[in-house]
Parts: C-alpha cells; sequence; structure tokens
C-alpha cells in the first residue's frame, strides 16, 4: 500500500528492563476517581456515572524528554496518575475477566490547561481543549504487569522541585482497576496498545517554566521531567 503522505510515527513507551517498546494506540483516562481530588475541584463523585474523556496517543512524553509549557494558557496544573497498559481488549468485558487484560503498569501526569477547563465547565462545553493538547500525557517506563504486585495501600506521589505535591492510596480509588476497563469496555472496543490513566489523588496545583516534576508509583514506576 502507498499513502499520499508519510504514514505517522505510532507513539511508544519504554519497558523497564527490555529493548523492546510498547505500542500506544488510544489513551483513555478516567476523572474524579479520587473523592478528596473531586472535592478541591468543587465537584461529587457519581459512582453510577464515571467521567471519562480522551487524549490523542500522541500526547504521550517520555524517555525523559521535556515537557513544553502549552500555548493558550496561564494556568496549567499536574494531576499525578497510574496508568494501565492493555495486551489486549474486547467489548463489554466482565470485571473478573477485565484484570487479565493488563500488560503493564506506569505512571503518568494528566496536564490540564485549567483555565481553558474552568471556561468549558462554565459553558457546559467539553473538556478536549483542556485536556488533549500535545504533550499531554507524560508517562513512564512501563513494568510488566507480572513483575507487579499491587494492594489497597500502594502509594502514588508527586514533588515538584523537591517539594511534596500530591499523594494517595491505590485503595482511595472510587472505580478499582477491573472496574474501569470493564465500565470502558462498554462504552468503547478496547484493544491491545491501548493505556489507561486511572484518575489523581488531592493536591493538583499549577506548574511553571523550568519547574522538576518526579511521579511514582512505588515499587513500580518513576517518571521524571523538566516543564520547558
Amino acid at each position: 500500500m502507498s499513502y499520499a503522505i508519510s504514514p505517522p510515527v505510532i507513539p511508544s513507551l519504554p519497558i523497564i528492563g527490555s529493548d523492546q517498546r510498547f505500542p500506544v494506540r488510544r489513551i483513555f483516562c478516567i476523572g474524579r476517581n479520587y473523592a478528596e481530588h473531586a472535592r478541591e475541584m468543587g465537584a461529587t463523585v457519581d459512582k453510577d456515572t464515571p467521567l471519562f474523556f480522551c487524549k490523542p496517543a500522541d500526547a504521550v512524553v517520555t524517555d525523559g524528554a521535556d515537557v513544553p509549557y502549552p500555548q493558550a494558557t496561564q494556568d496549567l496544573h499536574h494531576e499525578v496518575e497510574m496508568v494501565l497498559a492493555l495486551g489486549g481488549g474486547g467489548r463489554d468485558i466482565p470485571v473478573e475477566q477485565a484484570a487479565s487484560l493488563i500488560w503493564g503498569y506506569g505512571v503518568g501526569l494528566d496536564l490540564t490547561r485549567r483555565d481553558l477547563q474552568a471556561v468549558a465547565k462554565a459553558k457546559s462545553h467539553p473538556w478536549d481543549v483542556a485536556k488533549a493538547f500535545d504533550h499531554s500525557a507524560p508517562v513512564s517506563a512501563l513494568r510488566p504487569a507480572s513483575q507487579v504486585k499491587l494492594d489497597a495501600d500502594t502509594t502514588l506521589t508527586l514533588s515538584i522541585n523537591g517539594q511534596p505535591r500530591q499523594q494517595g492510596r491505590l485503595g482511595d480509588m472510587v472505580h478499582g482497576v477491573a472496574e474501569i476497563i470493564a465500565i470502558l469496555s462498554t462504552l468503547f472496543e478496547l484493544k491491545a496498545g491501548d493505556l489507561i490513566f486511572t484518575g489523581t489523588p488531592a493536591g493538583v496545583s499549577a506548574l511553571q517554566r523550568g519547574d522538576r516534576f518526579h511521579a511514582e508509583l512505588a515499587g513500580v514506576a518513576t517518571l521524571e521531567g523538566r516543564v520547558a
């Protein structure tokens, strides 16, 4: 097959302990999955109606690359999150089978143009310009699921310029990992290569040019970088 233009490069993430890379197909995100974060944003959690949104696959920033400060905003916020990488997929996946689709785990930042999000909320508009912009999804190298043991006390942390900003426990998530995958599969056909950002704990705040960040999913993955 020939193309009229050169096809885009497939975004990918490094894999801890391997020379191979994980190709990224789509990025799904869940909002308001930690009650304390929902409260700090002036919102409430509706457990029966999870809030999902997407980012483009090429929004990933990895391999220690700088994160460019985005255009059209004066209020860029960090949201640290556990990231799931799927090795399989399907539609209407039972909760009992959902976790078996996870290929690996990482940690990422759901970067948000908060001022644009506030305008969208006020006008009941979609959040795309606030969430799905270029370079809005820094993600760590992935650790294969076979090497990972998580429990309710596994911590998710973020520091900026060495100062703690966010910390949460996976047990504080409103919707657990398997539940997120199962619910998403009723809305989209999930496939291998999909990433899922699983929500952020409280403590989100602004990033400035020159800030250095260190995110960690304890015992699993770390992400370090700089806002350029």
